[in-house]
């Protein structure tokens, strides 16, 4: 690739935020437009602050990996709103702080996340998903997917992964729920918030006494402060409740508003992994990544100056034509390695290996119980998500044919293994 010297920098922009009308999938235009002028460009933040936006694949990967730009919370400026001085990141959140004590928690954490309990717990994913379905099919013929499956099937994953008693799972679910809801106030999530932290605590000290076979079990052996371990729990929780929540009602969206991909994929069962990076890209649901620069970086053709923050455009680098090309079309066949949906470099995603599982297997097993599944809306009827960083769905009003007796017994005969 030539890298021409870029004419003169323009006024600084404002991180661009609207959407097009009817277009849920699709980022704001106006980065599209960035990204081709200059995929690094001059950016003012709320608070006045003067720093960047990436919206190049290869420039947003290349901060990604390059440890002279921090993540440290207390030196970051949001591009969304003026948020005043930031702290420091909360004891054990993985996400705002750098190595060497990123370091020390990652290590202790990936080995949780191995294969033979993503395994176990993808069984688990199976027997939730059916009683989830099996509920929406007997309540039915119609749902808010969001309430009825999105949100409950995550929710109780991160209860198994935690090991989050069964007597206690409605009481966890519930304060998790007023945290994602939109409408919730800042008093009520606070609220919840406070007594989630309280119940980890709490949970910290119980597997300390009696240890199970799950995360917070290993971790209680691990040289860790139960403060750090209430945090660590706190981060697994909000970091993967809402993230997956919201891309399996929001992947159904996409697949229900592009009937020929969803065709391909009910026809081909193992198109399912490809279709999980696929959306991931595709929908680019969590987004902007900030970084601070930690000293002066040459990047681009451009100085970065020690102090600057830049923001990362994910959802921007994830539709460049220069590494997807026709970026803007959702296509399942496509093979969306490189993608930048769960990060990259030291801080990409640690649950990535849990998302990819219930997305894998909450998704393809929604579309095959419900052959008729139809949005019961009109797709711009759909409540979106707007004022978060995690975009999706609000509520996703889904319908389908009830099943008569006779096909239900047809039906029943197949759905055995």
């Amino acid at each position: 690739m030539h890298h021409h010297t870029p004419p003169p920098h323009p006024e600084p922009v404002t991180l661009p935020v609207n959407r097009t009308e009817g277009c849920p999938f699709d980022p704001p235009a106006e980065l599209a437009r960035l990204r081709e002028e200059r995929p690094l460009t001059r950016l003012r933040y709320p608070d006045g602050h003067m720093g960047w936006l990436a919206t190049g694949h290869s420039v947003v990967r290349e901060i990604l990996a390059d440890r002279r730009f921090s993540s440290r919370q207390e030196l970051l400026h949001s591009p969304i709103m003026d948020l005043g001085e930031l702290p420091p990141a909360m004891v054990g959140d993985l996400t705002g702080i750098d190595a060497p004590e990123h370091t020390r928690y990652r290590r202790l954490l990936i080995g949780s996340f191995t294969v033979r309990r993503m395994r176990a717990l993808t069984e688990r994913v199976e027997q939730i998903t059916t009683e989830h379905l099996d509920a929406m099919e007997r309540e039915g013929p119609t749902a808010d997917l969001v309430e009825a499956y999105a949100r409950p099937v995550p929710a109780l994953m991160i209860c198994e992964l935690l090991g989050v008693p069964y007597a206690d799972r409605e009481l966890f679910q519930d304060h998790a729920a007023t945290l994602l809801t939109q409408s919730a106030d800042e008093q009520e999530r606070d609220t919840a918030l406070t007594a989630l932290h309280e119940y980890l605590r709490n949970l910290v000290l119980a597997k300390h006494t009696e240890p199970t076979d799950d995360l917070l079990s290993d971790l209680t052996a691990a040289d860790l402060t139960d403060e750090e371990l209430t945090g660590i729990g706190s981060l697994l929780l909000v970091a993967g409740l809402d993230t997956t929540a919201n891309m399996i009602a929001h992947g159904t969206f996409a697949l229900l508003s592009n009937p020929d991909q969803l065709a391909a994929l009910r026809a081909d069962p193992d198109l399912a992994d490809q279709a999980v990076e696929e959306l991931m890209r595709y929908l680019t649901i969590a987004d902007p990544g900030v970084r601070a620069a930690l000293e002066d970086v040459e990047l681009d053709g451009q100085l970065i100056r020690a102090g600057e923050c830049v923001t990362l455009s994910l959802q921007a680098a994830n539709r460049d034509p220069s590494r997807f090309p026709d970026p803007d079309t959702l296509d399942l066949r496509r093979k969306a390695t490189g993608h930048l949906g769960f990060g990259h470099g030291i801080h990409q995603c640690l649950g990535q290996q849990l998302a990819r599982v219930e997305m894998r297997v909450a998704i393809p097993a929604l579309l095959a119980r419900f052959p008729s599944l139809r949005l019961a809306v009109a797709p711009e009827d759909v409540p979106m998500r707007a004022a978060t960083n995690i975009y999706g769905v609000e509520r996703l009003p889904v319908t389908w044919a009830p099943v008569t007796w006779d096909e239900g017994e047809a039906d029943g005969a197949q759905r055995r293994p």
